[in-house]
């Protein structure tokens, strides 16, 4: 069990040191520094995997742990530079846009208020908006691996059933848009919301504005 924490360790500090010139990333809204995905990803992977591996006393067990630990932490690292660099692209192609970018893990998270996509109570996007999204499905493109969900919601004014038939069509337009652009279909899911979930109060207007929105979720491929 030592040989294989000791080996742990030190693949661990491999990983930091591969990653030290990109180690730490800065936010671009922030300004603050963090700890970059790379690392992180790499370091976490070899850590679950050898801990495995150090539950068993055999030494040839063990020995097979230790080269998984390497494989898992190979992967993971490669995992998060995936989304770093999907997080940084999407930043910057979107910058100015209203669209918020969200990391989740090894995911990245896009709104799209209501108020730039679609108008009152049409499924129809924005030709304004379009160059937006034309962005985003150039970016899901370089980044072959992602899966993309996009999600409608509404606020809670008029009926649940119309609400949830203008989510549903207001998502599928958002999809629709997105392969025409290239991205294949399989790739794509859509669905509609209605007005659960909510983000905001729906007893002031400022709330259903932000109540009303598309979210676009970029699921990644992960350990």
């Amino acid at each position: 069990m030592k040989k294989i924490l000791l080996s742990t360790f030190a693949l661990v500090c491999m990983f930091v040191l591969i990653g030290c010139e990109s180690m730490y990333t800065t936010d671009p809204y922030t300004g603050e520094k963090q700890l970059s995905k790379t690392v992180k990803y790499g370091a976490t992977a070899a850590l679950g995997c050898a801990a495995a591996g150090a539950l068993s006393t055999d030494e040839g067990k063990n020995k097979r742990a230790r080269n998984s630990a390497v494989a898992c932490g190979a992967a993971g690292a490669a995992y998060g530079n995936y989304t770093d660099r999907q997080e940084a692209k999407l930043r910057q192609v979107l910058e100015g846009s209203g669209v918020q970018v969200t990391r989740v893990g090894k995911d990245v998270h896009l709104n799209l208020p209501g108020n730039i996509t679609f108008a009152t109570g049409s499924f129809n996007i924005q030709p304004g908006f379009l160059g937006t999204l034309d962005s985003i499905a150039l970016v899901l493109k370089e980044f072959n691996k992602t899966s993309l969900q996009v999600i409608g919601y509404t606020d809670s004014v008029g009926s649940d059933a119309f609400n949830q038939s203008l989510s549903e069509r207001r998502a599928q337009s958002i999809a629709q848009y997105i392969t025409s652009q290239g991205v294949p279909p399989i790739r794509v899911v859509d669905r509609g919301m209605g007005e659960r979930n909510p983000i905001a109060s729906n007893n002031s207007e400022s709330g259903r504005s932000a109540n009303r929105r598309i979210e676009m979720q970029l699921i990644n491929p992960g350990a």
